[in-house]
C-alpha cells in the first residue's frame, strides 16, 4: 500500500499471519476434544463383556493417547512455515506446521513439516525455487505472532502475481542464530536448510552418516530425520521403537525437548551410561582407565571369565549310593563344565546341568544292587538327596553380569583371564579402578534395592558384553513341567531350574550380594538407531550400541576432529563391525551457525596450530566480538578474580547461558568460587546443584554452569569461560581435540583465563 510505514508493513503482515494461527489453534482445541471422546468411548467398550471389546477398549485408547500427546507437544510455534506459490500451481498459501491439521470439511489446514508436500519449504532456493514465490517464516511466543521473515525466490513470478506479497524481515535464519541459547536444544523445523533437509529425508534403509565441523547442525538435523521416519513409517519404527544414544545425562537433558516438540513421543533418549535397560551410569573414569575399558581386547577378557568357574563354588562332590561311592573330581567337573559350555551361553544351560552331572555320575555306577535299581531311581534317589541338590545349584548358579563383572576385581582371576591380551600396568590400572568404586568389595553390585551403583560409563559396555556372553536365565513356561527332560525333585516339587532361578535367592548360597533384574536380551533391537557424537564411542561401546542395531536402520552424527578416543582406526574397525555392512549413504554439512566467525576463526587457528585434521565450515554471521584473553599467572587468588570478572562480564552482556569450562581436578574449586554468586546470575544453591549434576534443571535466574571439557560435548551457551586451556588440553592423549571442542561451545562470547 502506498504511503504504508515499513513497521505498518510488518504489524499488517503480523495481524494477518496471527488470524490464521488463531483459526489453527480452535482447530486444535475441537482435534484435542476428539481425541479425548475417543479416549472415553474406547474405555467404554470394555463393558461390552468379550474379548472382542477389550480389543477395541486397547485400540482405541492407544490411538487417542498417541494423538493426545502429539497435539500436546505441538502448541509451542504450532505454525511456523507460509508459502506463496505461483498462481498457476496454487492462488492459496500453504502453512507448515509441527502436525498436520485439517478444518471441518476435511481440507488441509496445515501441512506437517515431515509430509512429502512441505519438502519444498526446505529444498526451494532463489537458483531452484520449485515453484516457490515467497517463503515466510513465523516467529511465534506460544499462540502469539511476534514477528515475520520472508525470503523472495522468485522475483519473475512475483511480478506477475496480482497478490499482495510484500517481503519482509532481517531472514529466518539470521534471526534463529541470534536467538539467546538457554539449558535446552530447540527444534530448527523453521529454519531447515537446503543441505540439511537432504540428510534428513534420505532414503530409510540401511546407514545414513551426517558429517560436518562444529556447529552444523548434526545433532539436531539426526533428531529431525528421527521424526521424519516415524512419520514416513510409524507402523515400522513406532513398533520397533527409535533408540537416540547421546555422549551424556547432561547432553541428553539438553536435547530431550526436541523431538516432543516436534510431536513425536515413542523415542528412547539414553546417554552410553543407560543404553542398557536398568542401569543408569554418570561417572566417568579417568582417561588412562576409559582408554583400558574401551579398548577391543576386553572383548577377549570378558569372553575368557564369562566361562571361569564362580569363585567360592564347590570344586567337587562325593556321594555313597547303595555299593558305589560317586566322585565328581575337579578334573571331571572341568570337563563337565566346558561341554555345557560349548553347548551356548552359561545360563542357558541351566535346563542341562542336572542332567549332565547325572549322567556323569551314573556312569560310575558299578555294583550289581545300583544297577538293579535302574537309572531312574538314581536319578529320583539323587534328586531328593539335599547334598546334591546343594551342589548342583553352587556348582552352576544363574549369573548375573554385575556379578561376573565383580570377579575381575581380584587380581589373581583378573591376571587368569588376561593372560596374553592386558599387560600387568593395564591389569593393575583395571584393578585400582573397580578396587577405588568398590572399597567394600561387594562386586559392582548395590547393595541393597535402590543403592547407587558402582559403575562407571565404560563399565557399562563392559556390562552389557557380559550380559551377552551369560545369556538370559531361560524363562519356564506351564508345558516346560511336561517335557520328558526336565528333572524335577522332591522337595516341596520345585525342580532345578527354579531353584536356581528363584528371584529372592532362597535357597542360593549364602553371600551372594542382591542384583536388580536387568531386561532380557530380546528387548535390546530397536527399529531405528541414532548415535550422536559417534567419534567418541570406544570399540566396546560400539558393540553394545551394534547389539541394539543389528535389525536397525542407523543415523550416525560425528566430527573425527573432535574425538576422544585415542585409537581411531580400532574404533572404526568395530563402528563397521556394528554396522554389519549396511549400505552407508553419506552427507557433509559444511556452514557453521552457531559460532561467529570471530570465535571460530580462533578456535580454527587452534586446530591449525595443534595439527587436528579438522573439517573446518564456513561461519555464517560476524558479530564483531572477537574472543578475549586474560592472564591470572600461577597465583590461586588471581586465577579466582579473573575468572569470576570474565563470567561477571559475559553474564553482564548475554541474556542466556553462560558455561564455565574447567579441568576436571579444578571443578570443585571452581564451583567453590560461584557459591556466592550474585542472585542474578546463579545463587548458592544453584552453584552446589551444578557441582552435583551439571545437567540438572535450573531454575529461577540460573543461567551459569560448570562444566568439564567433556561435558561440553553437543552443547551450546551464549557464552563461554575457558579456564587454564592448557591444562584441558593435558589431561588425557585426545586432550588437544577436548579443548578444540571447547572452543567452539560458545555462539556470541568467548573468554579464555590462562
Amino acid at each position: 500500500m502506498s504511503g504504508e510505514s515499513s513497521e505498518d508493513l510488518v504489524a499488517r503482515e503480523i495481524a494477518t499471519e496471527q488470524a490464521f494461527v488463531d483459526r489453527v489453534h480452535v482447530q486444535l482445541e475441537k482435534s484435542a476434544a476428539a481425541a479425548a471422546e475417543l479416549a472415553r468411548e474406547g474405555h467404554s467398550r470394555a463393558r461390552l463383556g468379550h474379548e472382542g471389546g477389550l480389543v477395541e477398549r486397547d485400540a482405541m485408547v492407544f490411538q487417542a493417547a498417541r494423538r493426545i500427546a502429539q497435539l500436546d507437544a505441538a502448541h509451542e510455534g504450532l505454525v511456523f512455515g507460509r508459502l506463496d506459490l505461483r498462481d498457476d500451481l496454487d492462488p492459496e498459501p500453504r502453512y507448515v506446521g509441527r502436525i498436520g491439521l485439517r478444518d471441518d470439511d476435511r481440507d488441509s489446514l496445515l501441512i506437517d513439516w515431515r509430509a512429502p508436500a512441505a519438502a519444498v519449504f526446505y529444498q526451494a532456493t532463489a537458483a531452484t525455487p520449485q515453484g516457490v514465490v515467497r517463503r515466510r517464516v513465523l516467529r511465534s511466543d506460544h499462540r502469539t505472532v511476534v514477528g515475520v521473515e520472508d525470503e523472495l525466490l522468485d522475483a519473475e513470478a512475483l511480478a506477475e502475481t496480482d497478490r499482495d506479497l510484500p517481503v519482509v524481515g532481517e531472514g529466518a535464519l539470521m534471526a534463529q542464530l541470534s536467538r539467546a541459547r538457554d539449558r535446552s536444544m530447540h527444534s530448527i523445523v523453521a529454519t531447515i536448510q537446503a543441505e540439511q533437509d537432504r540428510a534428513i529425508r534420505a532414503p530409510g534403509k540401511g546407514v545414513v552418516a551426517i558429517s560436518g565441523g562444529p556447529g552444523t547442525g548434526k545433532t539436531v538435523v539426526a533428531l529431525h530425520r528421527a521424526a521424519y521416519l516415524l512419520y514416513s513409517d510409524r507402523r515400522r519404527y513406532e513398533t520397533g521403537g527409535v533408540l537416540v544414544v547421546g555422549p551424556s545425562g547432561v547432553f541428553m537433558r539438553y536435547i530431550e525437548r526436541v523431538l516432543p516438540s516436534l510431536g513425536e513421543t515413542a523415542v528412547a533418549l539414553r546417554s552410553l551410561g543407560e543404553v542398557v535397560d536398568g542401569v543408569r551410569a554418570t561417572r566417568h573414569d579417568e582417561p588412562a582407565v576409559a582408554d583400558v575399558k574401551g579398548a577391543a581386547v576386553m572383548a577377549e577378557v570378558l569372553r575368557r571369565a564369562a566361562r571361569q568357574q564362580a569363585p567360592g563354588s564347590p570344586r567337587e562332590f562325593k556321594v555313597f549310593w547303595r555299593d558305589d561311592t560317586i566322585h565328581l573330581d575337579p578334573a571331571l567337573l572341568g570337563r563337565l563344565r566346558r561341554q555345557l559350555m560349548n553347548q551356548g551361553r552359561r545360563n542357558r544351560q541351566l535346563p542341562r546341568v542336572a542332567s549332565t552331572l547325572l549322567d556323569a555320575m551314573w556312569r560310575q555306577v558299578r555294583g550289581e544292587r545300583g544297577r538293579e535299581r535302574g537309572r531312574e531311581q538314581f536319578d529320583d534317589d539323587m534328586l531328593s538327596h539335599h547334598d546334591f541338590v546343594d551342589f548342583a545349584a553352587r556348582w552352576w548358579p544363574p549369573l548375573e553380569a554385575r556379578e561376573v563383572l565383580g570377579w575381575l576385581r581380584d587380581p589373581d582371576f583378573l591376571a587368569k583371564v588376561a593372560d596374553g591380551v592386558l599387560d600387568a600396568d593395564r591389569q593393575a590400572v583395571l584393578v585400582r579402578s573397580w578396587a577405588e568404586a568398590d572399597p567394600e568389595g561387594r562386586g559392582l553390585l548395590p547393595t541393597r534395592p535402590g543403592a547407587a551403583e558402582a559403575l562407571s560409563v565404560e563399565d557399562v559396555a563392559l556390562l552389557d558384553e557380559l550380559r551377552y556372553l551369560l545369556g538370559d536365565v531361560p524363562q519356564r513356561t506351564d508345558a516346560d513341567h511336561d517335557l520328558d527332560d526336565t528333572l524335577a525333585f522332591r522337595d516341596g516339587g520345585v525342580d532345578l531350574q527354579e531353584l536356581t532361578t528363584a528371584s529372592d535367592r532362597e535357597y542360593a548360597p549364602r553371600g551372594r550380594a542382591w542384583s536388580p533384574p536387568l531386561h532380557r536380551l530380546d528387548d535390546d533391537p530397536f527399529a531405528h538407531v541414532l548415535v550422536d557424537e559417534a567419534q567418541d564411542l570406544t570399540p566396546m561401546q560400539w558393540r553394545m550400541v551394534g547389539r541394539r542395531g543389528r535389525a536397525a536402520s542407523w543415523t550416525i552424527v560425528g566430527d573425527p576432529a573432535q574425538s576422544s578416543w585415542p585409537v581411531p582406526e580400532e574404533s572404526e574397525a568395530a563402528r563397521a563391525a556394528a554396522l554389519e555392512r549396511k549400505e552407508v549413504h553419506s552427507f557433509h554439512l559444511s556452514k557453521n551457525y552457531r559460532n561467529s566467525a570471530e570465535i571460530y576463526a580462533y578456535a580454527a587457528a587452534y586446530a591449525r596450530r595443534v595439527g587436528l585434521d579438522a573439517d573446518l565450515p564456513e561461519a555464517v554471521r560476524s558479530t564483531g566480538e572477537a574472543p578475549v584473553e586474560r592472564e591470572a599467572g600461577d597465583s590461586a587468588d588471581a586465577l579466582e578474580r579473573e575468572v569470576r570478572a570474565a563470567v561477571a562480564e559475559l553474564a553482564d552482556r548475554v541474556a542466556g547461558t553462560v558455561g564455565i569450562v574447567v579441568p576436571a581436578a579444578r571443578r570443585a574449586e571452581v564451583n567453590g568460587w560461584l557459591a556466592g554468586w550474585p542472585e542474578r546470575a546463579q545463587d548458592a544453591r544453584g552453584a552446589a546443584r551444578a557441582a552435583a549434576d551439571p545437567g540438572a534443571t535450573p531454575s529461577g535466574d540460573d543461567r551459569v554452569v560448570v562444566l568439564t571439557g567433556l561435558d561440553t560435548k553437543g552443547l551450546e551457551f551464549d557464552g563461554i569461560v575457558v579456564v587454564r586451556p592448557d591444562e584441558i588440553e593435558g589431561e588425557s592423549a585426545t586432550g588437544r581435540a577436548t579443548l578444540y571442542v571447547v572452543l567452539t561451545r560458545a555462539t556470541q562470547l568467548l573468554t579464555v583465563v590462562r
